[in-house]
């Protein structure tokens, strides 16, 4: 599976950005005195996303699996995040 408008090298590269964030944001959750589950969130989604669109190009199915898991988890913890900090600044 290839596509058109990236080629190898910058799939690499765009893969390669995507694990750094997921370095950064685990390094982070570790580090952080309180965590900011809405950064954290944002973070592992945009991970799992350039991750994704690397596989677009270098399809892999076990990490295709693990990173759309990823995502999705990504998105739900934002969601929840996000109405929890909207409860938490209105109440």
């Amino acid at each position: 599976m290839s596509a058109a408008w990236v080629n190898a090298d910058w799939a690499n590269i765009i893969g390669l950005m995507g694990s750094a964030i997921f370095i950064a944001a685990f390094a982070y959750a570790n580090a952080a005195a309180r965590l900011d589950k809405v950064m954290f969130n944002v973070a592992n989604l945009i991970g799992a996303v350039l991750l994704l669109a690397s596989l677009w190009v270098h399809f892999n199915l076990a990490a295709f699996v693990l990173e759309a898991a990823w995502a999705v988890i990504a998105a739900w913890g934002l969601v929840k995040a996000l109405r929890e900090r909207r409860r938490g600044s209105t109440g």
